[in-house]
């Protein structure tokens, strides 16, 4: 048992007559467990067993002080307890529920969750600024990590891969902020993002044809517009006997195939030192004699070493970038190169995009928060000192209707991708929806 013998020092006192005393109470009850317990013996317990052994102490306590709190009262301050104990305390109820995509922490008394696209205030709270501190530093020490006034931003991941961003004062004026990024357990597939509306079936299928044909694709798009989500869907393509590297700044990608080797980024310690980059590990990539490539977001320099790799045989590679349509795509991809200070002309930089890059696909959120994908590019070459791209598929809008949901259709441009013939050598045919006219 994690009981230690003792009084009842730190037991609870007043009864709740507000929120205000509830949270105390609350805060009480966290202190007189902790009081209680046998720290020494946690790492000993399973999780189940921790739980049931915190429920059976709080029980003890409030029935020790005799609280009028009503059974739905008393079951409520248990479980709050638990998670300030074991988990991310008040956050815990909405980490705990799968519509919930983002959680926005501004302040102690201001949360946000995005849910199905659109934002929503919460009832959710913090007691204040030093109570989130609590919760921020144990997200943030769980990986290794610090945050003070010294190192006052921080990117980090829990445990279900969810990525969090917190930064305190003095860089933050009104007190800590706090970010996360939610990611399911079960990533949606390409069969959920048909149901979803967010591509057709035929598309779906020439995707499919094209990560099996080895064709080197980008995906673009803003913040929030599913790129993540759609890498994680045309991954699943790629075959299982392939080996796979992915290399991603937070480990976000759930891959399925067996023989996948996760790399990540490493932050500058406190002095400065043992940065590990994304140029870093791409060049170490090669290295590892991987059949496939999958660069979770170009960011920086290491998008001169992909396209390098993609020139030189590792053909079939995916990654995405921050960018509104797919010309700017390109273009973000040359201001990378340029970054990494090699003195390359600009025609010798389209050059290397234009040879590597075969599909750019360009996704974005809309106006009533759904995603989808709304062009598909295909790049051709150079014309002189353009990359020349000619558009395949398109998603075409037409309004909102009075739901304030936006009315539009997937329509092909009636181009023939000039990547037909390589799917036709690897025995595969394009849906006739390609091929017609809109």
């Amino acid at each position: 048992m994690l009981s230690r013998s003792g009084g009842n020092s730190g037991g609870v006192e007043e009864p709740p007559s507000s929120q205000q005393s509830f949270q105390e109470m609350k805060q009480r009850l966290h202190r007189a467990i902790i009081n209680r317990m046998d720290l020494s013996k946690l790492g000993q317990l399973e999780p189940e067993q921790l739980h049931s052994e915190v429920a059976r102490l709080a029980e003890g306590l409030l029935a020790a002080e005799n609280a009028p709190l009503s059974t739905v009262e008393r079951d409520r301050l248990v479980e709050e307890v638990r998670h300030e104990l074991f988990g991310l305390g008040p956050l815990e109820p909405l980490l705990a529920d799968p519509t919930v995509s983002d959680i926005l922490v501004n302040a102690p008394n201001n949360i946000y969750i995005e849910r199905r696209g659109k934002l929503e205030r919460t009832g959710v709270e913090f007691k204040d600024d030093e109570h989130l501190m609590r919760v921020i530093e144990r997200i943030v020490s769980s990986v290794g990590r610090r945050i003070d006034e010294s190192s006052p931003m921080v990117d980090a991941r829990l445990k279900d891969g969810s990525r969090v961003n917190a930064i305190i004062p003095p860089l933050a004026l009104d007190g800590p902020v706090l970010s996360i990024r939610r990611f399911g357990a079960d990533p949606l597939r390409i069969d959920k993002l048909i149901e979803l509306e967010a591509i057709t079936k035929d598309i779906a299928d020439m995707f499919q044809m094209c990560v099996h044909a080895r064709l080197n694709v980008l995906i673009s798009g803003g913040t929030g517009a599913g790129k993540t989500t759609l890498l994680n869907a045309l991954s699943a393509y790629i075959p299982a006997e392939q080996r796979i590297v992915t290399i991603e700044d937070s480990a976000e990608l759930q891959l399925q195939q067996p023989h996948v080797v996760r790399l990540e980024t490493r932050p500058p310690n406190i002095e400065g030192r043992g940065e590990v980059t994304q140029r870093d590990l791409v060049k170490n990539a090669l290295r590892m004699r991987p059949d496939r490539i999958v660069i979770g977001e170009v960011r920086g320099g290491e998008a001169i070493d992909m396209l390098q790799a993609m020139n030189t045989g590792h053909d079939g590679s995916l990654t995405t970038v921050h960018a509104n349509t797919p010309r700017d795509a390109l273009v973000r991809l040359e201001t990378m190169i340029q970054m990494t200070g090699m003195r390359l002309s600009d025609r010798a930089m389209r050059q290397q995009i234009a040879s590597a890059l075969d599909l750019v696909i360009q996704a974005a959120r809309l106006s009533d928060g759904t995603r989808r994908v709304t062009s598909i590019s295909e790049i051709t070459g150079m014309e002189g000192e353009t990359i020349t791209m000619q558009e395949i598929f398109q998603f075409e809008r037409k309004g909102v209707d009075k739901d304030g949901k936006v009315i539009g259709r997937f329509r092909p441009t009636g181009v023939r991708p000039r990547f037909a013939e390589r799917l036709k050598q690897y025995g595969m045919t394009l849906p006739r929806v390609f091929f017609e006219e809109s």
